[in-house]
């Protein structure tokens, strides 16, 4: 088990979800120079195609793809694991280890009950991170120190949510999707013989698509991705808002 301090950490409740919610946002960090990690809460095992290994034999071609600096599976109990302190004490004890700026997290609503879970989960995790009372120890038995994350942006998933801010992510859309496409057992696939499901669709990632464009429209870009924020936030400068044309 790795340990290095990452400046954003995505964390998802199933693999792919970091992949479709947020992948531009982490080419766009790690293109910038910074520590970049992904962290799946399940290895998705209740999913109707593909199994647990598939999905980790996919998600580590993903994160190949994506050039993350490190990536981990919790394995908690896909669509049961709950918002407790079980739960949080184990997320807690990855969230002080990684020490990241930003954590980026499910939807705080959305078609999948567990993304909805999740982010309040990982919300709550982060909190109590930056409590010293509540002792958590690393893999060699050293009491942790307490860290908070700065912030915790939940990126949208299948439900439009109105995004707080939203990020161009034009530069790496292309490679955005290479990684979603990674996983072959649950989006479309003629090849292979499972049953259809909502994102086995052909239409589902061409939704992806579209939900890019048109939150790159909003700002004058080709593709955006949108996040949501349950604090104000601010800006040092003017100069920090992208221009263009009205």
């Amino acid at each position: 088990m790795r340990t290095e301090q990452l400046d954003m950490l995505a964390i998802g409740v199933h693999p792919d979800d970091v992949e479709l919610g947020c992948a531009g946002a982490l080419l766009q960090a790690i293109a910038e120079g910074k520590k970049v990690g992904i962290v799946d809460l399940t290895r998705g095992e209740l999913g109707t195609r593909g199994t647990a290994e598939t999905r980790a034999e996919e998600s580590a071609l993903a994160a190949k793809i994506l050039g993350v600096h490190v990536r981990e599976n919790l394995g908690m109990a896909d669509g049961f694991f709950k918002n407790d302190e079980d739960h949080q004490r184990q997320l807690i004890e990855v969230i002080r280890r990684y020490r990241p700026s930003i954590v980026l997290a499910n939807a705080p609503e959305d078609r999948h009950p567990d993304h909805g879970r999740s982010a309040q989960l990982i919300s709550d995790a982060c909190f109590l991170s930056g409590l010293r009372k509540i002792v958590t120890t690393d893999a060699n038995g050293n009491e942790q120190e307490a860290f908070r994350p700065s912030y915790v942006f939940h990126y949208i998933q299948d439900r439009f949510l109105e995004p707080s801010f939203v990020i161009d992510i034009s530069a790496h859309f292309d490679q955005k999707m290479e990684s979603i496409l990674a996983y072959a057992t649950q989006f479309h696939n003629p090849a292979l013989n499972e049953p259809n499901t909502y994102i086995s669709s052909p239409a589902f990632l061409e939704t992806v698509k579209s939900r890019a464009l048109s939150f790159g429209k909003r700002i004058g870009v080709q593709y955006a991705e949108g996040f949501i924020s349950t604090k104000w936030l601010g800006v040092k400068s003017m100069d920090a808002f992208i221009q263009f044309p009205t």
